[in-house]
């Protein structure tokens, strides 16, 4: 095999595996970003919500109480119904972004966990420690990451609500029945604040930037594998090869070659002006032969 071909699948591999770890680094690194900052966007969803639920408390239900219709049940007076419907009303570019809190034994029908978010609510039950389940899901346009935390029962006052029907204001039980809603106890997780945003369009940003990387990385790579064949061809395998034949003529007492021109301090420079010692030599000897 000759010397520019061994040289090429050496260099040809080493940049095949520099682009493969380039390629695989920067997947990692990409998406890792874009989970945060889908992540981040989910946290400020959630925050949102808190905000709402905190000024619902602190704003809307003495605001009521003081009217003097606090046994008449509102439901924009109860957090999370003020939460959801608020959220709800997002603009359309933000219409996958959505807020729950999903109950297995909730008032509203419409707050009726679904198998995941039940499964989300009995690990909270299981793990009293854990805080926060981060996950994935498919979505409509692709797949869609939420963050869940879990609703503990820590307030007196919701059990007015929800412990038993015959405490209950009868304007809540007009509206949603005896049924459901009820049984809660103080410390209690009976719920989970989940909220969800599209990961598709952040993925689908990672993904370009990783294929412009790699495709920029790749043009660099074949640009300096031509530059070093060239200067390889040029300054050693071109030099070389003519050597060798000038080689086999001399070998044979063909001494019409032209010598090789003084090429600096390099080794193949070195090796030119000894090979035309080594010549002039060799004619001087078979000269001396021949008299």
């Amino acid at each position: 095999m000759r010397l520019r071909t061994r040289f090429s699948l050496a260099l040809a591999l080493v940049f095949l595996l520099s682009l493969v770890i380039a390629g695989a680094v920067s997947y990692v690194m990409l998406h890792r970003q874009a989970r945060e900052v889908v992540e981040q966007r989910i946290e400020l969803l959630m925050s949102t919500a808190r905000a709402i639920r905190s000024y619902t408390v602190s704003e809307v239900r003495p605001n009521l109480a003081r009217t003097g219709i606090e046994d008449l049940f509102k439901p924009q007076s109860v957090p999370a119904y003020a939460a959801i419907a608020t959220l709800g009303r997002l603009p359309d570019r933000y219409a996958e972004y959505s807020y729950r809190e999903a109950a297995n034994n909730p008032t509203n029908p419409k707050d009726k966990a679904e198998d995941w978010e039940a499964e989300i609510i009995r690990r909270f039950q299981a793990d009293t420690g854990l805080q926060r389940i981060v996950g994935e899901r498919p979505g409509k346009s692709g797949p869609v990451m939420y963050v869940a935390r879990p609703i503990r029962i820590t307030d007196k006052a919701c059990l007015a609500c929800h412990s038993d029907p015959d405490i209950a204001p009868p304007s809540l039980l007009k509206k949603y029945g005896a049924q459901n809603g009820f049984g809660w106890k103080m410390n209690e997780v009976v719920a989970a604040q989940i909220g969800a945003v599209p990961a598709a369009v952040p993925i689908a940003r990672a993904n370009q930037a990783i294929l412009l990387f790699v495709s920029l990385l790749a043009a660099v790579f074949l640009l300096v594998f031509l530059v070093l064949n060239w200067m390889l061809s040029r300054l050693i395998v071109n030099p070389i090869t003519r050597m060798a034949n000038d080689a086999d003529k001399v070998s044979t007492g063909d001494f019409n070659v032209e010598e090789f021109p003084e090429a600096g301090d390099s080794e193949v420079g070195r090796l030119g002006l000894s090979f035309n010692r080594m010549r002039r030599s060799l004619e001087q000897a078979m000269r001396m032969i021949d008299r």
